[in-house]
């Protein structure tokens, strides 16, 4: 089974194996994680340390402002044509 881990405790864990002067594997064995594992995350932080665990449940700010923004664009579209069918039922009705 694959364990699932939290951005913090990712992030918890590559400061360690940079910041600690212990070898990543020590500090993977400490943590009961994998040394590629560890490896793996230290390579996306490298990457991007600002947003390094993208897909793991979180996501970039532009892409959360996107999501965002067409969730917005939905539930409106759905509101005007709720608002569009009400305005025909209560025009037909005073006929």
């Amino acid at each position: 089974m694959t364990q699932k881990y939290d951005k913090e405790f990712k992030l918890h864990a590559v400061q360690l194996a940079l910041e600690s002067g212990k070898p990543a594997s020590q500090v993977a064995r400490e943590l009961g994680v994998s040394q590629k594992t560890l490896y793996g995350w230290m390579a996306k932080y490298k990457e991007d340390p600002a947003t390094p665990f993208v897909g793991s449940g979180n996501l970039k700010p532009e892409a959360k402002a996107l999501r965002d923004l067409e969730r917005e664009i939905r539930e409106l579209r759905e509101e005007n044509a709720i608002l569009k069918k009400a305005m025909r039922i209560f025009t037909n009705d005073r006929k």
